[in-house]
C-alpha cells in the first residue's frame, strides 16, 4: 500500500463530498420514484378501490365506434390496454358493449380489472331498461342480474345512474337509488354513482351524500361540457370550464369518487396539440381522480398514456 497520508481536513472534505453525492441520486430516486403516470393504481374517492389512471371507454357516439371494430380487433384492443397497464374498463347498458367485454376480458382475474357500467332513466336519456319515477328496487336488481350475465362476473365495481339532465333527477330516480344501494349491501356492486349532462344535474350529483362517484365532462376548451341549458350537447365552450371546475372541488371537498370524461370533446379534438391540451391540462388540475378516454385503435392508446405521462414530467 502506498505510504501517503491524507489531512484531517481532506478527510472530512472527502466525506462531506460523498455524503452531498449520495443525497443527490437518493433524492433523484424518490422523484423518479414519486413522478405519477397514466397506469398508476390510484384511490377512487372514499370507495376504498383502486383503478387506473386512464381508463378506456366503450361508448364512443353510444357504442357504435368500439362496436365497429368486429370482436376480433376489439378483443385484441381490450387486451393490448391491459397489457399496457389499463385496469379501468368503462361501459354501459346503453352502448350495448356489456357482452363485448366479457369475451375481451376472459382469461384476466377479475379483482385485477375495474368495471364500471351506467343504467339509464327516463330522468336522462332512455335506452332498454330505462328507469323513470315509477322504477322499482326490483327492476334495478333485476337489471343488474343482467348486467352481471351479460359480462359474466359476479359483482360490477361501479354502477352509475347514466346521463342525467333533468334538475329534479334526484327526486325522479329515488327508487333506483334505493335500488342501487341494497346492491351495495348485497355486494352486487361496490358502489353507486352518477354522470351528468347539464350543469343543474351535475349541481344537484356534487351535494347528494348518496353519491360515491361522479364521471364528469371536463376539457379546457369547454367541447360538450355541461352548461345552464337542459341538453349540453355542441352547445358549450370555454366560458362553461370555471362553472363545472366549481362543482369539482365541491365533489372533492365531500371526497368523492371523480372520473373525468369527454377529454377528446367526443372526438372533436383531431389535432395531437389539442388533445394533448386537454389531458394535461385536466390531469395536471387535480381535480378528478381518474380519466376516461373512449378509444379504437393501439396508437390512441400509446398517445393518450404519453400525454398524460408527459402531464406529470411537466
Amino acid at each position: 500500500m502506498s505510504g501517503t497520508r491524507i489531512t484531517r481536513r481532506e478527510f472530512v472534505r472527502g466525506a462531506a463530498a460523498l455524503a452531498g453525492a449520495a443525497m443527490t441520486c437518493q433524492a433523484a430516486g424518490f422523484a423518479l420514484q414519486a413522478r405519477k403516470t397514466a397506469t398508476d393504481q390510484v384511490a377512487l374517492g372514499k370507495t376504498g378501490m383502486k383503478l387506473s389512471r386512464l381508463g378506456i371507454g366503450t361508448g364512443t357516439i353510444s357504442g357504435s365506434v368500439q362496436r365497429g371494430l368486429g370482436h376480433d380487433r376489439f378483443n385484441a384492443l381490450i387486451r393490448y390496454a391491459y397489457d399496457r397497464g389499463i385496469t379501468y374498463i368503462d361501459t354501459s347498458d346503453t352502448y350495448q358493449t356489456h357482452t363485448w367485454v366479457r369475451e375481451a376480458i376472459k382469461g384476466i382475474p377479475r379483482e385485477k380489472l375495474y368495471i364500471q357500467s351506467k343504467i339509464p332513466t327516463t330522468s336522462g336519456f332512455g335506452g332498454r331498461g330505462g328507469f323513470g319515477a315509477a322504477g322499482r328496487q326490483a327492476s334495478a336488481l333485476e337489471t343488474l342480474d343482467r348486467f352481471r350475465r351479460e359480462l359474466d362476473v359476479d359483482y360490477i365495481d361501479t354502477v352509475l345512474i347514466h346521463c342525467q339532465i333533468a334538475p329534479d333527477w334526484v327526486e325522479q330516480t329515488k327508487a333506483l337509488q334505493d335500488g342501487l344501494e341494497e346492491a351495495r349491501q348485497k355486494n352486487i356492486i361496490r358502489a353507486h354513482g352518477v354522470s351528468c349532462h347539464s350543469l343543474a344535474a351535475l349541481k344537484r350529483a356534487a351535494e347528494l351524500p348518496w353519491v360515491d362517484v361522479n364521471l364528469v365532462r371536463i376539457n379546457p376548451q369547454g367541447v360538450n361540457m355541461d352548461t345552464g341549458g337542459r341538453m349540453g350537447f355542441g352547445m358549450s365552450g370555454p366560458a362553461d370550464v370555471s362553472a363545472v371546475v366549481e362543482q369539482l372541488k365541491v365533489m372533492r371537498k365531500k371526497d368523492h369518487g371523480i372520473i373525468g370524461m369527454k377529454l377528446i370533446g367526443q372526438g372533436q379534438f383531431r389535432t395531437v396539440e389539442e388533445r394533448r391540451k386537454s389531458l394535461t391540462w385536466v390531469l395536471q388540475s387535480n381535480l378528478v381522480d381518474a380519466v376516461v378516454v373512449g378509444m379504437k385503435s393501439r396508437e390512441e392508446i400509446d398517445e393518450a398514456i404519453l400525454h398524460i405521462d408527459n402531464a406529470f414530467a411537466l
